[in-house]
C-alpha cells in the first residue's frame, strides 16, 4: 500500500492518542479554571515584528528557527514560535496597560525550524499560561504552584523543578560585563555560536549545550551577586512562598531560558524519563514589548510541552486518560431491520450511549466481523424473522450469551445495561 508520510518533524495524531492529548487539554482547563484562569485563543501565525520585537532580534528563535513567510500584500508573516508573544498581543488591546490583571491559559500548535527529535518536532504543542498586568512575587509563587499541581494531576509527581534570577533590566549592566570579562579570557575554547555571543548577547552563552562550553559556563562568576538589592529581596519573598507551599526547589545559577524577555523569577521543570531532553515545562517572569509601544506589558507565566508530558507519562506507564466507551453495535440483515436500527441507534445516541451500525448491504458473517473489531459490549441483531415477531436478539460479545428482548424494551434494556457518555 503507498504511503504518503507528514513533513518531517510533525505527526499525525490518531484517535487513541488523541484521547490522551485530550485530557491533558481538559485536565489543564479544569485546573487552571480553579486558580481564575479563562482560555484565550489566538491566530496561529502573527505579524513577524510580534515576535521579533516581543523575544528579541538575538534570540536563537527569532535568528535561526521562525517559519516566516510573506502574505499576497507582501506582508511579514510568521507562524508562532511561542504562545506568550501572540498572548500578549491581543491582551494589549484590554485594559491590562492599566495594571488590571488578566489571567488566562492556551493550548495549541507551535512551530520551529529545530532538528526533530524525541519530543521535540518542529511542529510541536503546548499548553501555557500568562498572568498580566501585575508585578509581585507571590503571583510569580502561585504561578509556578499551579504548573506543579497541574503535573502531579496528570500523574507526574516526580519532576525536579529548577529557579533562578534575571533580575531587572538595570541589573544586565554590572552582571553582562562580569560574565563578559570572564568569557573572553575563554572565548578561543569555546564553540562557534558561543564566539558570536560574545559580543551579541552574552547571556545566551550561559544558555550553550555543547559539552565543551558547558565546562566553561560552570566555573562562570556569580552574576546574582551584582544584583540590586531589590531584585534579590524580589527573588526571596518568591523562594520563601515556595518553602511555605512545601514545594521543592533547586536554585540553578545557569537557569536564564532562552528569551530575553525575562525579568526576576525564571524555572524550568525537567523529568528524567525524556532521556537527553529533560525540560517538560519552563516559564518565568518577564517584560515584553510589542510594536509601536514604549512601555512593557509585564507579566509571568510558563508553557508545557505536551508531547514530552506524554513521553513522561510512558516512561512512568501511566495512561489515566478515560478511555473511549464501547460501544454497542446494531446488526441489520435487511433494508427493513437498517432502518430500525438507524432510528434505534439515534434514540441511544441522544441517551449519550455510542452506537456502531451497519448501514450497507453486508452478510451476517460480514457484519460479526465488525463487531468484533468494534469492542461492543453488546451487538444487538435484527432481521426480517426478528422484525415480523416484534423482538431483537441481544448478544453479550464476552460470554456470546444471546436473549431476545421486545422492541418496546429495547431502548430502556440497552440503556440500562451499557455506559453513557456525559
Amino acid at each position: 500500500m503507498a504511503t504518503f508520510a507528514p513533513p518531517p518533524g510533525t505527526a499525525d495524531i490518531f484517535a487513541d492518542e488523541a484521547r490522551r492529548w485530550r485530557y491533558l487539554e481538559d485536565t489543564a482547563m479544569e485546573v487552571f479554571n480553579r486558580y481564575g484562569y479563562g482560555e484565550l485563543r489566538t491566530p496561529i501565525f502573527e505579524y513577524t515584528e510580534v515576535f521579533q520585537k516581543g523575544l528579541g532580534d538575538e534570540t536563537e528563535v527569532v535568528q535561526k528557527e521562525m517559519y516566516t513567510f510573506k502574505d499576497r500584500g507582501g506582508r511579514s508573516l510568521t507562524l508562532r514560535p511561542e504562545g506568550t508573544a501572540g498572548v500578549l498581543r491581543a491582551l494589549s488591546n484590554t485594559d491590562v496597560m492599566n495594571g488590571v490583571e488578566q489571567r488566562v491559559y492556551y493550548y495549541g500548535s507551535m512551530f520551529r525550524g529545530e532538528r526533530p527529535a524525541a519530543g521535540r518536532r518542529r511542529e510541536f504543542h503546548q499548553v501555557g499560561v500568562e498572568n498580566v498586568g501585575r508585578v509581585a512575587p507571590l503571583i510569580d509563587a502561585e504561578c509556578i504552584a499551579m504548573l506543579i499541581d497541574f503535573l502531579k494531576t496528570i500523574g507526574i509527581n516526580d519532576a525536579k523543578l529548577s529557579i533562578n534570577t534575571r533580575g531587572v533590566a538595570e541589573d544586565r549592566v554590572p552582571a553582562g560585563r562580569l560574565l563578559t570579562d570572564y568569557f573572553t579570557g575563554h572565548i578561543g575554547h569555546m564553540c562557534d555560536d558561543c564566539k558570536a555571543r560574545l559580543n551579541r548577547n552574552v547571556w545566551r552563552i550561559l544558555d550553550c549545550k555543547q559539552e565543551v562550553c558547558r565546562k566553561i559556563v560552570a566555573d562562570a562568576p556569580d552574576y546574582v551577586a551584582s544584583f540590586s538589592e531589590m531584585s534579590r529581596n524580589y527573588f526571596e519573598e518568591v523562594k520563601h512562598a515556595l518553602d511555605a507551599l512545601k514545594i521543592q526547589y533547586t536554585i540553578d545559577p545557569l537557569l536564564v531560558r532562552g528569551l530575553d524577555y525575562y525579568v526576576h523569577t525564571v524555572f524550568e521543570v525537567t523529568h528524567g524519563g525524556l532521556g537527553a531532553q529533560t525540560a517538560i515545562a519552563g516559564g518565568g517572569r518577564y517584560e515584553l514589548y510589542l510594536p509601536g509601544q514604549k512601555k512593557p506589558v509585564p507579566g509571568v507565566g510558563f508553557a508545557a510541552g505536551m508531547e514530552r508530558l506524554l513521553l513522561v507519562q510512558d516512561s512512568l506507564g501511566v495512561d489515566i486518560a478515560p478511555k473511549q466507551l464501547l460501544p454497542i453495535y446494531l446488526v441489520g440483515l435487511g433494508q427493513a431491520a437498517r432502518i430500525a436500527n438507524l432510528e434505534l441507534a439515534g434514540e441511544l445516541r441522544r441517551a449519550g450511549i455510542p452506537v456502531e451500525l451497519e448501514l450497507e448491504e453486508r452478510s451476517f458473517k460480514a457484519q460479526l466481523r465488525n463487531v468484533n473489531k468494534s469492542g461492543a459490549l453488546v451487538a444487538l441483531i435484527r432481521g426480517e424473522s426478528e422484525l415480523e415477531r416484534g423482538v431483537g436478539v441481544v448478544k453479550t460479545m464476552a460470554t456470546g450469551e444471546q436473549i431476545e428482548i421486545k422492541d418496546s424494551e429495547l431502548f430502556g434494556y440497552l440503556t440500562e445495561i451499557c455506559p453513557k457518555k456525559g
